[in-house]
């Protein structure tokens, strides 16, 4: 395992014991930051994942959020989904010493040896000169959501502790995931998204392997081909390549 390292400077620290919503309540008090803050909530009662499903929150997971100000075109801030899934990984190899146990799912999820381990889900608000992002990110650190009540076809989600029987407290967690964010925010921020698409294809789950990708009604179904410069998942169907540019995958 790797050394702890320091907090990163100027990046505020908030555990509460409980909130609805760590997304919500970042948000909610962006217009008072005056920098980037993580929102740690011990327990969520009011959690939600992609287009607004609920998210469990048992106590023990992790439910956090980072609220960033930003003031850059929309396409380039929604590609801190992929700088989220990096540093997520990095937070998990760091703890668990595990490299090959944790892949990436496009467009936001961390799998565990093949199952969801952790999800991310990016939301903003206009400010008065730039945009307020929340970074949210749920992992099952100690336990998971019972298959029964995952879609049909959807991965199986997966605790860490059942997984790799390592308890990891959620301050520990952030710690991990806060270092690992900063870093790969300060590339983002100084050589843009080329060494993020580099590393994220390096670990991307089922690549060059056929999966089908769902936006509303029309499902496709390809070889997942690559990730290209904007973020877009490339399927090679028989017929054409195409760019997607949010879908829910399915292997």
């Amino acid at each position: 395992m790797l050394a702890k390292a320091a907090w990163p400077e100027g990046v505020a620290r908030h555990v509460l014991p409980s909130v609805d919503s760590t997304n919500s309540h970042a948000l909610r008090l962006a217009p008072s930051l005056t920098g980037p803050a993580w929102f740690l909530g011990l327990q969520q009662t009011a959690g939600r994942g992609r287009r607004a499903r609920p998210w469990a929150s048992p106590l023990g997971n992790f439910y956090a959020t980072l609220l960033l100000q930003v003031s850059e075109p929309p396409e380039r801030v929604a590609l801190r989904s992929f700088a989220a899934a990096l540093a997520l990984r990095d937070a998990f190899v760091s703890l668990t010493g595990l490299p090959d146990a944790f892949t990436l799912k496009w467009p936001n999820d961390v799998l565990l040896n093949g199952g969801k381990v952790a999800g991310i889900l990016l939301e903003s608000v206009a400010g008065p000169q730039s945009m307020y992002l929340a970074v949210g990110i749920g992992v099952n650190l100690i336990g998971a959501p019972d298959v029964s009540v995952v879609e049909a076809g959807a991965l199986a989600p997966v605790s860490l502790l059942s997984e790799t029987g390592l308890r990891v407290t959620p301050e520990a967690f952030l710690d991990a995931v806060a270092v690992a964010f900063a870093r790969w925010e300060a590339i983002f921020g100084l050589q843009g998204f080329a060494p993020l698409r580099e590393e994220w294809l390096r670990h991307a789950a089922r690549l060059g392997e056929v999966i089908r990708a769902r936006t509303g009604d029309q499902t496709r179904e390809g070889v997942f081909e690559s990730v290209d410069a904007a973020g877009n998942l490339i399927l090679r169907m028989a017929r054409e390549t195409v760019a997607i540019p949010a879908a829910e995958v399915f292997f």
